[in-house]
């Protein structure tokens, strides 16, 4: 019985020795990984590339800023063709007070659903917001807001939303340039034909 008794405080002084071993070797890394505070933690991305490809691929004029300041910074970009909701682009950023603002676009064929799902459950209102000659209608939601416009041609979509407030949005809103580029020809290389005589 005594040995018993010395086994578990044995075992109890082996396991709080091991503890504070493991809490001293985590505050002596800590001290000598260099960190730095004053770094930013948000990871931009360069967005020029893909936006590009996107204008030569997508079936709709596709959606960027023009004009943003730098502090508007890009986190995130992609471009799906032929998806579940249709040929989808999104660039996304962190706003000059750390709040989030995104473009998407689709040509899904049932648009407010497309609408509920970006903006994680929004909610149409009455309300527009004219902005740069084009009215745009308010949604609402737990998450996100938004501000969401048909084009004219009915084919697509788009949609600015995040947690930055109307104001905000507007201003990325506003500062969108809508364009499409025709794909690239390709280019062919004349080759004489079999008979052709040569020089």
């Amino acid at each position: 019985m005594a040995a018993d008794k010395k086994r578990g405080a044995q075992t109890a002084r082996d396991m709080v020795i091991s503890l504070a071993v493991i809490v001293l070797a985590a505050w002596v890394i800590y001290l000598f990984v260099p960190h730095d505070e004053s770094k930013d933690p948000v990871k931009t991305v360069g967005y020029r590339v893909e936006l590009a490809s996107a204008r030569r691929a997508a079936p709709y004029p596709v959606a960027a800023p023009r004009g943003l300041p730098d502090t508007w910074r890009a986190t995130s970009v992609r471009y799906t063709a032929d998806g579940p909701a249709g040929s989808v682009w999104h660039l996304g950023f962190i706003t000059p007070d750390d709040e989030y603002a995104a473009v998407e676009q689709s040509d899904s064929k049932r648009p407010d659903r497309f609408v509920d799902d970006v903006t994680h459950g929004a909610g149409k209102t009455a309300k527009k917001q004219r902005i740069a000659g084009e009215e745009w209608t308010r949604w609402t939601g737990p998450k996100y807001d938004a501000l969401v416009r048909t084009d004219k041609d009915g084919t697509s979509v788009t949609v600015v939303t995040g947690t930055a407030g109307f104001r905000k949005l507007g201003e990325l809103a506003g500062a969108l340039e809508i364009k499409r580029d025709e794909p690239r020809p390709r280019s062919s290389t004349a080759s004489p034909s079999p008979g052709a005589p040569r020089g």
